[in-house]
Parts: structure tokens; sequence; C-alpha cells
């Protein structure tokens, strides 16, 4: 038993993990009294990183690939722990290896529906949810701020304090944007791009990255969807009144082909109601006809010393003829005229000028 004691005191420990699992982001070596011989392997695989931390401080940070645990690796640990006997007997570290491949389908949803105002409903109550991904940023601010001492520490305990912080800013984001409800659906993907880079700096402060954010569904409450539904579906038949006649004649048609039915019955009655209907419509009085719609009014426009002045209607013209305003040689236009033109060439002046004496002729010497 003491020869085999020494045998295994000679063995070169391998420090590695196999992860099995999908949602551990860290996880610590097991050894026991957390001894690591002088010279043992370190075995960091792609998407991990190995954290030795001595004393609770963090030593050491490891990137993939094969390491030998000695003096030149090991720098910081090796001034922490002094190096004792020449280098050769085991020390005594805790190995944290940290997940840094990227954890997806993660879940976010609102607990309680947002309470907004919208431009077509008014007040409106609405759920939203979607899904993320994430990955460690900073193996050292993982460490400190969330694993602890944990020996495990897996997704589920971080995702429910992230979803909350998505759930609170997408509400602000949403009540900002004064979206309409009906266009939201239209801006999925320019909420979840927002998003992605107003949260990415709260997970930073975890350690973790925010690598994408998706929006998959905003909806409305369920009693609201449902009228939604109906109106969908009143559009759909268009003209209710010819629906119901087409229905109406399809059940006397079935009542025509079983009459001896209870579903006959029916349909007679539908044929009466039907035909009673029609009997009203038939015996209800034409309509008298609308009377056309009133002529335009005229309106034309004058020049008044050098300056263009109106639109005015015939009275005001009238007025402005009896008075002296408006002669012969007025220039005057109006829509449809090619130019300019005296107004005692306008057939519409022509009734004007008539009621107005000419001139007096100059006395007679």
């Amino acid at each position: 038993m003491a020869i085999w004691r020494k045998l295994r005191g000679e063995f070169v420990d391998i420090v590695e993990w196999t992860d099995d699992s999908q949602d551990t982001l860290v996880y610590r070596f097991q050894r026991y009294g957390n001894e690591i011989k002088f010279g043992a392997q370190l075995v960091v695989r792609e998407g991990q990183n190995a954290a030795f931390v001595n004393q609770g401080k963090l030593a050491d940070v490891f990137e993939p690939g094969r390491h030998i645990l000695e003096t030149r690796n090991l720098p910081i640990l090796s001034t922490l722990q002094g190096w004792k006997h020449g280098f050769s007997s085991p020390f005594k570290a805790e190995v944290y290896f940290v997940s840094t491949r990227r954890f997806t389908d993660l879940k976010w949803g609102t607990k309680n529906p947002l309470m907004l105002r919208d431009q077509d409903f008014g007040l409106v109550r609405l759920r939203a949810f979607g899904t993320y991904a994430i990955r460690v940023h900073d193996t050292a601010i993982l460490l400190r701020e969330l694993v602890g001492t944990d020996g495990r520490y897996t997704t589920k305990e971080i995702t429910d304090q992230l979803r909350n912080v998505i759930v609170s800013r997408f509400a602000d984001l949403l009540g900002e944007s004064n979206i309409p409800a009906l266009d939201l659906v239209s801006n999925y993907d320019e909420l979840g791009s927002f998003m992605t880079g107003k949260v990415k700096p709260e997970f930073n402060a975890y350690g973790l990255d925010l690598t994408k954010l998706l929006v998959e569904n905003i909806s409305l409450p369920e009693d609201v969807e449902a009228a939604l539904d109906k109106r969908t579906s009143m559009a759909a038949v268009g003209d209710l009144s010819a629906f119901t006649q087409f229905q109406a004649a399809t059940a006397m048609e079935d009542a025509a082909n079983n009459p001896g039915t209870a579903g006959g019955a029916v349909g007679l009655g539908m044929g009466m109601i039907m035909g009673g209907q029609m009997g009203q419509a038939a015996s209800k009085p034409p309509e008298a006809p609308a009377p056309p719609p009133l002529p335009p009014s005229v309106q034309f426009f004058v020049a008044a010393n050098g300056q263009q002045t109106g639109p005015f209607g015939m009275d005001t013209l009238a007025a402005h003829v009896q008075q002296g305003r408006i002669t012969r040689d007025t220039l005057v236009w109006q829509a449809g005229m090619a130019q300019w033109t005296r107004a005692g060439d306008v057939d519409a002046f022509a009734t004007l000028f008539g009621a107005t004496p000419p001139p007096l002729p100059p006395p007679v010497p």
C-alpha cells in the first residue's frame, strides 16, 4: 500500500472539464482539498476559459489550449503561493471553468400586460415575448458579480434578472415610440435591434454580452382580438343584406329538397321571411329623384390701377359697373380665358353694361 501511494503521488494531474450540459455557465473543478500538483496539465477546450482563484482572489485566466502548471505559466499564482519547497509540492487553488460559447433561445416576456395609449384603440393592454442569446464577456466580472463560490452556475440562476431588465427597457421603449398597435408587427426587427443596443451595457455589467434579442410577438388582449376577428369577418362578407338573402335562398332550396324534415320547416320559415322582405321592398314607393347640383358661381378678376383684384361675383361686378369702377375698357379675366380681355368684349358683362346708360354726349355749342 505504501508503494501504491508513492506511485500515485508521482502521477501528473490533468485538470479539464467536458461539459455535457446545455445551461452551465461556470463549473468549479472538483479536487480533494483543492490540491493541484506542480507540473499538472490544464486542458481548456474551445468555448471555455479556466480561472484560477487563490484565497478568494482571481490569480490567472487561461485561454483554450493545453497548459503546464508551473512557475513560468503561473506568474501571479507563483507570487501568491511563494512556491516553497523547490516548486515540487502541490499547491492549493480553485479552478473555475467558464463556458464562453453562445447560449441561445433564452426566453423573455411580460408577466403582466403593458398599459399604453394607442391612436386607434385608445387605452390598450399589450403583451410581448421573444428570445435572446448571451455569452460570457468578462470572466473576472462574471465570477465577482454573479458566481461567487457557487460550484455550478447555470443560466437558470440569472435569466429571471435578465428578463426583468429586458421587459423594463422594452416597456419604456414601446411607450416612447408611439407606434400604433396595428403597425407594431412591421417594426419587430427595428425594435429588436434597438433593444439589443439599449440593454447590452447592463448585461456587460454582469460580465455577459447580449448578442441578439428578437421580438417574436406583441399581442392585444383576447377579447380585443376576438372583436377584431369579427370585424374582419364582416369585411369579408361585404354586403350584409345580400349575404342574408343568399343564406335564405340556400335554406329554401334545402327545404324544397327535404320537405318532410324539420330543416324543411326552418327553410320554409326563412323563405317566408325573405318573401316578406321582398314584398316590403316592392311596396315601397319610388324615391323622388334628387335635384341636380347648383351651377358654379361666375367670378372674374379685375385689373384696377395696374393691380389684380378679385375674384368678384356677378352681384359685386354689377355694383362696380353702376359705380363706374368698371368700364367697357377695364381688363377682366376668369379661369378658362387665354388672356386678359376688355370687359366690353366679354359676353357675361353685356347685360351689366346694357343696364347702364351710355355717357352723355358733349353739349352742342
